[in-house]
């Protein structure tokens, strides 16, 4: 499994809505890693987040790939995730920050 961490703000993805994008993060760990995404949701509690002194509306969605990625394939991974964020949350891109990591050394 791919592991993947989205980081939101509390009240920001209603249940409905994160099921949707829960459904759209597993079809792209199947397509981009070929195996299912091990999802953990943390919800910032409102008041906690700021960006800009002002309540933050921004997320963080991070993956961490099974082996090394060139550069190309992560940015094109990167446009194709952070597409599929916007498409279901309604949100810029400026409320975004995408992670794809290579796996740690051991």
């Amino acid at each position: 499994m791919t592991r993947c961490l989205c980081l939101v703000q509390q009240d920001q993805t209603p249940e409905a809505k994160r099921a949707q994008l829960q459904q759209g993060l597993q079809r792209f760990s199947e397509g981009a890693f070929g195996q299912a995404a091990d999802i953990t949701w943390i919800s910032v509690p409102a008041g906690s987040g700021f960006t800009a002194a002002a309540p933050s509306t921004s997320s963080i969605v991070s993956f961490t790939a099974d082996q090394p990625i060139e550069q190309d394939e992560r940015v094109s991974l990167l446009g194709e995730l952070c597409d599929l964020w916007m498409q279901e949350t309604g949100c810029s891109l400026a409320e975004i920050v995408a992670v794809i990591s290579d796996p740690r050394a051991v």
